[in-house]
């Protein structure tokens, strides 16, 4: 089987399936494993070269649509009749969903459902190392820093941190992301913000402390850099990502706490 990957998430579930092999290509913003370093790359996600795409003459390609604009991408796999799956998972839900798929198509079913129990098991791990809260902790995933734009409800981090009995500060905004105001921020009273920028080779924590908003987040000091290979990437290593969101909040002030489980 010969595969190609177009985005980083799509190379880490092929790698947790066990058929890192199978691999010929995948776009030049996969990093992991660090093995990927040796294959082709037909170029960033939303300029994929559909010429090296072709002449790697896959039997799949792994497309997505989890970064808007990349509907041109599959267009173009359509039009040259290249074999290709598509992903645009919303929810964790999805996200299992999605490995699972991938799996069927590679023949891999029992290395699929394996894949998907061994990242549950994970998160309910993570989930028992907190405490119990007076309230769910309000957080901020933050995917850029100016304009501010952050994860909203319609993004697998809703459920991320719903399993760790926290709340996406940005639920009540039916968007997979949005660029936000500082009133909205303010009205949203975020307890804890990751810095987890889409695409930056630096977190700088310290622009967010620069802002000059009326939050706990601020108040408290509960900003931490977080990187998006753990948050951004709907695929296996989101479990890991749980686990680092655990390990932020429980710095999360001892007032919000009720005790421990």
């Amino acid at each position: 089987m010969r595969l190609v990957s177009l985005t980083c998430s799509n190379t880490e579930i092929v790698w947790a399936l066990g058929c890192l092999n199978w691999l010929v290509g995948v776009d030049s913003n996969s990093d992991f494993p660090p093995e990927v370093a040796r294959l082709p790359r037909v170029g960033p996600d939303l300029q994929i070269d559909l010429d090296k795409v072709e002449a790697l003459r896959p039997d799949l390609v792994l497309a997505s649509l989890s970064v808007p604009g990349m509907e041109r991408v599959v267009e173009g796999l359509e039009k040259r009749k290249i074999p290709h799956l598509v992903l645009d998972p919303q929810t964790l839900q999805d996200v299992y969903t999605d490995i699972e798929r991938v799996a069927r198509w590679l023949g891999l079913e029992q290395q699929g459902r394996f894949v998907v129990r061994a990242m549950q098991q994970q998160i309910a791990q993570a989930r028992g190392t907190l405490p119990h809260w007076v309230r769910p902790p309000r957080v901020m995933v933050e995917w850029w820093p100016r304009p501010m734009i952050a994860a909203g409800r319609d993004s697998w981090v809703t459920q991320m941190l719903a399993a760790l009995g926290a709340e996406n500060a940005f639920a009540h905004l039916p968007v997979r992301s949005k660029p936000l105001t500082p009133a909205e921020v303010e009205e949203a009273q975020p307890d804890l913000i990751t810095v987890s920028w889409c695409g930056a080779k630096k977190l700088r924590p310290e622009v967010v402390f620069s802002r000059k908003l009326d939050i706990p987040a601020l108040k408290n000091r509960q900003v931490y850099a977080l990187e998006e290979a753990y948050l951004g990437r709907p695929g296996p290593r989101l479990a890991e990502g749980v686990k680092r969101l655990a390990e932020l909040l429980r710095n999360v002030p001892v007032w919000q706490h009720g005790g421990r489980p």
